[in-house]
């Protein structure tokens, strides 16, 4: 069965960093697209970031996120990372990783990740 279990969210301070992470099991992680995703309160899903299967071939970031963002993959560890920097009160929504680019990103399984920022 397919799994993604994303972490490392938290409260941080308007200006602050946070990394997370996600641990994929359960389908060939190696040779999927994967993206970040996220959902702010009272809002829908919005794609963030993509990376290719090769970790350096194709990297995608939103307008949202692009220069303040760092996605990146352990294939070896079947883990998905993404490096937030300069966070907003903006950036406050749940994250969650899932399969897929920008245009082809599946709807995410997981729990996903808190990341509140406020002061």
């Amino acid at each position: 069965e397919e799994q993604l279990v994303e972490s490392g969210g938290g409260l941080v301070q308007p200006g602050g960093s946070l990394r997370l992470s996600c641990a994929a099991s359960g389908f060939s992680f190696s040779t999927s697209f994967m993206s970040w995703v996220r959902q702010a309160p009272g809002k829908g899903l919005e794609w963030l970031s993509g990376i290719s299967i090769d970790g350096g071939g194709q990297i995608m970031y939103s307008d949202s996120v692009k220069g303040r963002c760092t996605i990146s993959r352990d294939n070896a560890k079947n883990m998905l990372y993404l490096e937030l920097n300069s966070l907003k009160t903006d950036d406050t929504a749940i994250y969650y990783c899932t399969r897929g680019g920008r245009l082809t990103w599946v709807p995410p399984r997981g729990q996903g990740t808190q990341v509140t920022v406020s002061s």
